[in-house]
């Protein structure tokens, strides 16, 4: 990848492609050359990694990056060709950007590199950035016990995610409390509420429920103070932060980056609003996160779970495309395996076929049709 090789050789090829088809000689001999550092790069796609990697096409209603420069223990190139608003079609490469860390150490460009992919800020579509932060926080990819076979061998199911460590759930559970205090305090100073606050003030007494963990949380924030960039906040949570520690950070309503720094330690998270509670990652792992006060969070244990939808017999379309065929049709008997119809994205058809046997009760599409993600095709009887 000519990136690695420009950053760590001190040269900029495409420069030197031109020159030489300008006729110009090269200005030096391969015995100038020498390698200075290290760089590693990785290609930021318009995938799904928790769909086998299938194309996440559409419109990038998000794109923001960090600006190039120095970042962790390293530094930061990133080579884009997108804007925010650009559309990812279903005909082109899916790739969104080159982004590359580098640094005087193999250490210090893997750190820049994963600093840089917890700033990125694609939303619109999915992209493969977790993944991506999940190999390089990978033990053996830092020792560089890297192969042909590597993913197959880690991921021998495929990519769902990573385990949390204890430092994502005590960053999510500060952040996550963090915000919701933010917005009761904001709602709290409405004028003419329906509600009247208690007279002893507003409680940051929650407790943090991220994904089926529960985490009580304290949180102390100054007199006033909602931007937190000089003044801290105070964070407790028995069982997960054992000593009150200090966030900092100047996020505000609206904004997609949680950056801060809890107990000296800085963190960068990826948040979005639920209908109820947010949605978080950092790295691979991500989390829906649910703030609530202890007596609701009593209660909320107490709601029966609710049972997941059979989609034994329907067939949905595993990511956006076009449809090149339909090989069945209503009232036709099926066989487990057998080929249903080609849908194609990004110049690859993907042959969805039948996960068991039975009658087609209907087809919801035709050749040359335009289907997103899950939608709905193929119905059994």
């Amino acid at each position: 990848e000519h990136p690695v090789t420009e950053l760590t050789h001190e040269i900029d090829l495409v420069e030197q492609m031109i020159r030489v088809a300008s006729g110009q000689k090269l200005g030096f001999k391969q015995k100038d050359m020498t390698i200075k550092g290290w760089a590693v790069e990785a290609r930021l796609y318009a995938e799904d990694p928790y769909r086998g990697f299938l194309p996440s096409i559409g419109r990038l209603k998000h794109y923001s990056e960090p600006l190039e420069g120095p970042i962790g223990n390293g530094a930061l190139r990133i080579d884009s060709g997108v804007r925010e608003g650009d559309e990812i079609s279903m005909f082109y490469d899916p790739m969104i950007a080159k982004v590359i860390g580098y640094g005087d150490s193999r250490e210090a460009a893997i750190d820049a590199l994963s600093e840089t992919l917890d700033r990125l800020h694609v939303d619109g579509l999915q992209s493969n950035a977790p993944f991506l932060s999940a190999v390089l926080d990978e033990t053996d990819f830092k020792a560089g016990r890297i192969h042909t076979g590597y993913i197959e061998e880690h991921f021998p199911e495929g990519f769902s995610g990573t385990a949390p460590t204890e430092f994502q759930l005590k960053i999510m559970a500060a952040a996550a409390a963090f915000m919701h205090t933010v917005f009761v305090e904001r709602a709290a100073r409405i004028t003419d509420r329906i509600t009247p606050l208690p007279e002893e003030g507003l409680a940051h007494e929650w407790v943090v429920i991220l994904n089926d963990q529960r985490f009580p949380v304290e949180m102390r924030i100054p007199e006033g103070a909602m931007d937190l960039d000089e003044a801290g906040a105070e964070i407790w949570a028995p069982g997960l932060i054992a000593e009150p520690v200090v966030l900092t950070t100047s996020w505000k309503p609206g904004e997609h980056m949680f950056e801060g720094t809890l107990d000296g330690q800085d963190f960068s998270l990826f948040v979005a609003d639920r209908t109820e509670g947010y949605k978080l990652r950092h790295r691979g792992y991500k989390a829906d996160a649910l703030v609530c006060t202890p007596r609701i969070a009593e209660l909320h244990a107490r709601l029966p779970e609710k049972e997941p939808v059979d989609t034994a017999k329907l067939i949905a379309s595993p990511m956006p495309g076009l449809v090149v065929s339909v090989a069945v049709k209503a009232g036709q008997e099926v066989k487990a395996g057998e080929a249903l119809m080609v849908v194609e994205a990004m110049k690859m058809e993907n042959v969805l076929r039948a996960e068991l046997d039975g009658v087609i009760k209907s087809v919801n599409c035709e050749a040359g049709a335009s289907v997103a993600a899950d939608e709905l095709l193929i119905e059994f009887e």
